[in-house]
């Protein structure tokens, strides 16, 4: 725990806009007797999303004694959404009950200052200690069971009121959330990285289904096709017979021989890195954080890893992994790449000598001229809270949380993700138009005035098509390069 305060009594909860993974609002009042754990996040944000997999554990272990509870102060005006975060909650497989604090004022309340904070209550209803950041699993462990301890020598533990929390069900269509996709035309495949399934699915490019590589369950099992198993699989590479895929749940670099469908680890230890980790070593010794997506140049694999704001290299022929650009600083900084920072870099997009890179939570998108050069520069965007929906050029754009790249003939497309929207960016001039897309979330085919998505993550372009991931649509759809026009692939 990083802050003991004295006898604090915990604010109520009120000012929820509305409450999810319950059925009615919660209090502090009727949890006395309980230890209560407030988690202050918003969902988008990748630290935020590292403490989730702490949060189960302790609620496994003080099952009887403990109360997570989540309270959702968005960093995004699209994030303040309750049907926003309820599909999150269900990507992001959250059990707990969660508050929509939409206009920050259990935030406030609580006087919280940064994205994650978690706040440790005593069954009195007094705060016993804050943690700001990701990372303290084991120190809310060791200061829940120290809790139990006192409380239970007085008798006053409550061991017998639960929450009812309904069930997290993942979506049972073809596909559940996918992330990322990559079309080829040579060969008239298509891969999705069906996130929410923790698999890839290869289709032709008109969705019928090839083979599988994944079993569903999510897991870090290197085995043939479907034996296989992966945790909320993103970006992807393809390099002529072999699929590089980001497995940023488990925090491996995974590669899929495709005329053997034999699924091997090649990167990552399955733990994930902490800022103590050196700047590069061995491939399988060297542990990863949150690999996002993946760009490869006939040599190397670059990597956006999201959960250390950087960009990393893979050299498969001497398995080692490297630190190229990024200090590990969380904001918009150009410069060479030994000094820039990121923030939570998510797409790649490989164009001549230049890797761009969509930054998702500093809202811009960035170019990383290649050696001998290695410099990086923001091409258009805004900062990390400066945000919105606003074409232009270079620092007069907004864009909100862009996640998707790819490349095209005359620039580059960017996956507007929290605006629902594709857009058209000019390298070299900085210019940014509105593509494809309402900027409204929906699933609707047709013209690409009318045509609406639902948070698109991922990009790829083949022939005279573009494939999106349409996460929230659990859908891959089509856009007609010529005019934008947008259907849906019927996967099958």
């Amino acid at each position: 725990m990083e802050e003991e305060l004295g006898p604090v009594r915990a604010p109520e909860l009120e000012g929820a806009l509305a409450w999810l993974n319950t059925s009615e609002p919660i209090t502090l009042a009727q949890l006395r007797g309980k230890i209560v754990l407030l988690d202050f996040w918003t969902y988008g944000c990748i630290n935020c999303q590292h403490v989730l997999p702490d949060l189960q554990r302790l609620q496994a272990r003080f099952r009887d004694e403990l109360i997570v509870i989540g309270i959702h102060s968005a960093k995004f005006e699209h994030e303040r959404s309750t049907e926003h975060i309820r599909r999150s909650l269900q990507r992001l497989d959250v059990r707990h009950p969660v508050a929509n604090d939409a206009h920050m004022v259990i935030w406030q309340a609580y006087t919280v200052r940064a994205w994650p904070t978690q706040v440790l209550i005593d069954p009195r209803g007094y705060v016993v200690g804050t943690a700001t950041g990701e990372g303290h699993g084991a120190q809310l462990e060791e200061a829940i069971a120290a809790v139990v301890a006192v409380f239970d020598e007085a008798g006053t533990l409550d061991r017998t009121r639960r929450l009812h929390v309904p069930d997290v069900t993942a979506h049972d269509g073809p596909l559940a959330f996918p992330g990322k996709v990559v079309a080829d035309a040579a060969t008239s495949r298509l891969f999705i990285a069906d996130t929410g399934h923790h698999r890839v699915v290869q289709t032709d490019l008109d969705g019928r289904v090839q083979r599988v590589f994944g079993s569903g369950t999510p897991g870090a099992d290197d085995a043939e096709a479907e034996r296989a198993t992966f945790r909320a699989p993103q970006g992807m590479a393809l390099d002529g017979g072999v699929l590089w895929v980001a497995d940023a749940g488990n925090h491996l670099v995974r590669r899929v021989e495709l005329a053997t469908a034999r699924v091997t680890t090649v990167a990552g230890t399955g733990r994930q890195a902490t800022w103590q980790q050196s700047d590069g070593g061995a491939a399988l010794q060297h542990s990863l954080n949150s690999p996002w997506d993946l760009a490869w140049d006939g040599r190397l694999l670059f990597i956006a890893m999201a959960g250390s704001h950087q960009i990393w290299l893979l050299d498969p022929l001497r398995a080692m992994v490297i630190r190229y650009a990024g200090t590990g600083a969380e904001g918009r900084h150009d410069g060479h790449v030994d000094t820039a920072a990121f923030a939570q870099p998510s797409g790649l997009a490989l164009s001549g000598r230049q890797l761009f890179v969509s930054d998702a939570e500093a809202n811009i998108v960035r170019a990383v001229s290649l050696p001998p050069v290695n410099d990086v520069r923001t091409v258009a965007g805004g900062d990390l809270f400066d945000f919105g929906d606003v074409d232009g050029v270079g620092d007069l754009v907004r864009l909100q949380h862009p996640l998707g790249l790819c490349a095209v003939d005359d620039g580059l497309l960017v996956a507007d993700t929290y605006n629902h929207r594709i857009k058209h960016l000019d390298p070299a001039t900085g210019r940014v138009r509105n593509w494809t897309g309402a900027g409204r979330p929906g699933h609707v085919d047709g013209a690409a005035t009318v045509a609406e998505f639902n948070e698109p993550g991922g990009l790829s372009a083949a022939g005279r098509h573009v494939y999106v991931a349409d996460t929230n649509n659990h859908a891959v759809r089509v856009v007609d390069m010529a005019n934008g026009e947008v259907h849906t692939l019927d996967i099958g």
